[in-house]
């Protein structure tokens, strides 16, 4: 009767360690697998990527408005030099944002985006953007940010999106850690 009790209380043992390392495991690979789901499904407003346009232009235009904001402790100055465009879906379109760093020092910062109506992140197109990538800038220094973006055709066969006339591009600016 012991040695059924032990060879259980060892079996639940294991069974309870693996359990854990799975877990770990699972978290480990949450964050990647999460940002794989949002980029292959747009969810969140998570915008695609493309070489180039498609060639295909409706009839239909858009409107895309630009948001651009600043995380508290970065003290630079971000906008869009354009609020809104309106085009053609599948027409290339190029954007441009502007930051400036207001303090005395050299700092940088990391941009993080989305798309609202969240839906319509399957269809927003980037071509070329500066999110993610760490930007430099000296005291008082200025640099134009472009976004080259169109909207995918396929929008059309989404009854979803046949309301959608107008999406906002929000671009938030986060600092990253200064080199030691």
């Amino acid at each position: 009767m012991a040695s059924t009790t032990a060879s259980r209380n060892v079996s639940l043992g294991i069974s309870l360690i693996m359990l854990a390392a799975g877990m770990a495991m699972l978290a480990y690979a949450s964050v990647p697998l999460y940002r794989l789901f949002c980029q292959v499904t747009g969810f969140g407003g998570t915008t695609q990527e493309a070489e180039r346009a498609p060639g295909e232009v409706l009839a239909r235009s858009m409107t895309v408005h630009f948001n651009a904001d600043v995380s508290p402790e970065l003290p630079w100055k971000f906008n869009a030099v354009s609020t809104d465009m309106t085009f053609k879906i599948g027409e290339q379109q190029l954007a441009f944002f502007e930051a400036t760093n207001m303090a005395d020092e050299p700092l940088s910062g990391t941009s993080v985006f989305n798309v609202t109506p969240f839906k319509a992140g399957e269809y927003f197109m980037k071509i070329e953007c500066f999110c993610y990538e760490e930007q430099w800038l000296n005291p008082n220094e200025t640099v134009t940010l472009p976004v080259s973006f169109f909207i995918d055709p396929e929008i059309k066969n989404d009854p979803n999106l046949a309301d959608v006339s107008n999406i906002t591009l929000s671009y938030t600016f986060f600092k990253t850690k200064q080199p030691k």
